[in-house]
């Protein structure tokens, strides 16, 4: 990382994410516009799920996400049926090679991220979320075998990840809200896979953890071992500073995605010193808390970039 505070934002490219080649070239091009200290290469969530039989749609979301239109998990018995996959699977292999590809024109000193789902997540996008919630609490052994399965599945994938040579994970995590899951729910349906999943990564720098939504048990953390933290600091509890001093490593934060959308460049400003004030630039990577929504303004997201330049003095 350079010697100021850091610079990240993603974001999804519809349309192009339905092929290896064309979402390597946007990410490719993305980064060589804006210049970001890490590039997270973020495809349709599908892209774990697809090889099991579910179907999803591009619908003009502002986040660029595509919506799930046939879901391969209906009964609890399905479950069981979840036959692992192996990482030569089509849509496996084929984001393995948009990996292979931008790895290969992004220059070494920038670090590649490859998102990852957990399996919660995974087993929500195959059963759609009402399902999901209604399994878990009727039928937890059944969903703890398909669980056992997207595990098994995403091991291996991520074996394939290492080799493909990204330089981190971006661990997405989207059931760790209190609203969803207590924290006794989310420790069983959850960390028990997320510390297999993350351990089989731990050798590689730049793993990043994503805590979705409100109410997050931010203490996970803590017990995943992951060296840096990403989370919607601007809408639920901990504050960034809260969260440097409850985490030893580094926060990625600080922006609102309503701001880099309908915002101008003055509050980009304001809001990124703030943060900046709150880390005093260290241990801090200036970000949002997901993805930028695919109609923020280029000079929005460009004013992000140039914000941290001539601010070593937080560094």
């Amino acid at each position: 990382m350079p010697d100021r505070p850091g610079v990240a934002l993603w974001r999804h490219f519809p349309v192009d994410d339905q092929r290896p080649e064309t979402l390597a070239a946007a990410t490719i091009h993305f980064q060589q516009t804006y210049d970001f200290d890490i590039v997270k290469v973020t495809p349709a969530s599908s892209f774990a799920v697809r090889d099991w039989g579910v179907q999803d749609q591009w619908m003009g979301d502002a986040e660029g996400t595509r919506r799930y239109v046939k879901h391969v998990i209906n009964q609890p018995g399905d479950w069981e049926r979840l036959l692992p996959l192996d990482p030569t699977s089509p849509h496996l292999a084929g984001q393995l090679a948009c990996l292979r590809l931008i790895r290969q024109n992004i220059g070494p000193e920038t670090p590649v991220i490859q998102t990852i789902f957990n399996p919660i997540s995974q087993a929500k996008n195959l059963a759609g979320n009402e399902t999901l919630m209604d399994h878990l609490r009727k039928h937890p052994e059944a969903v703890q075998k398909g669980l056992e399965t997207i595990t098994q599945t995403t091991l291996k994938f991520i074996d394939n990840v290492i080799s493909a040579g990204a330089d981190g994970i971006f661990y997405a995590i989207q059931h760790a809200q209190s609203h969803l899951l207590n924290l006794e729910e989310y420790e069983y349906f959850g960390t028990k896979f997320d510390q297999n999943l993350v351990q089989s990564a731990a050798d590689l720098k730049f793993n990043m953890l994503h805590l979705h939504g409100t109410g997050i048990h931010f203490s996970l953390s803590r017990s995943l071992g992951i060296p840096i933290v990403n989370w919607h600091d601007r809408e639920t509890p901990p504050t960034l500073a809260e969260g440097l001093s409850e985490f030893e490593g580094v926060v990625c934060g600080g922006l609102r995605q309503d701001t880099l959308v309908y915002k101008d460049s003055a509050t980009i400003k304001e809001e990124g010193m703030n943060a900046l004030a709150q880390t005093l630039g260290r241990r801090f990577i200036l970000g949002t808390g997901c993805v930028v929504p695919i109609i923020a303004p280029h000079g929005n997201l460009l004013a992000a970039r140039k914000l941290v330049e001539g601010t070593s003095q937080f560094h």
